[in-house]
């Protein structure tokens, strides 16, 4: 207990990853003082110590996720969503749409009409990275 109460001269700590931009996800509480040991705990130095009612309040504070670091303050946090690409889009909506197209039309051997067959190439070309100019994926008829 010594060591710990000499290596964390606070006793609560929230840990972070300091060499990402900010806001960036908590990734750990501790609670130094009362761990066996704290060899696999990073340094005091690269964390946040936080005050005894803000790690007992598990009610709003000391959360398993939506915690984030900001300028040394502990915030409310969200993941960002990364956008999925526009090919891996189209690749997605290519597939339904090819179903769709055999379930209407070819299951009973009816012709596919053209604004099918063209919603169909513009979204292979977009897939296939044929098309490197659109932005967004083509609607899909009705």
């Amino acid at each position: 207990m010594t060591d710990a109460k000499t290596a964390y001269p606070d006793r609560y700590y929230a840990s972070y990853d300091n060499t990402a931009s900010q806001p960036t996800p908590v990734t750990g509480w501790y609670d130094t003082w009362a761990m066996s040991s704290v060899s696999a705990v990073p340094s005091a130095s690269s964390m946040i110590a936080i005050s005894a009612d803000d790690w007992n309040n598990t009610a709003s504070f000391r959360l398993p996720a939506g915690r984030g670091m900001l300028s040394g303050k502990i915030i409310d946090y969200s993941v960002p969503v990364e956008p999925v690409p526009l090919t891996t889009q189209a690749t997605a909506a290519l597939a339904v749409g090819r179903q769709t197209v055999w379930n209407e039309y070819g299951s009973i051997n009816e012709a596919t009409p053209d604004v099918w067959v063209t919603y169909l190439k513009d979204l292979a070309a977009i897939a296939n990275g044929t098309d490197t100019a659109s932005k967004t994926l083509p609607t899909a008829p009705s």
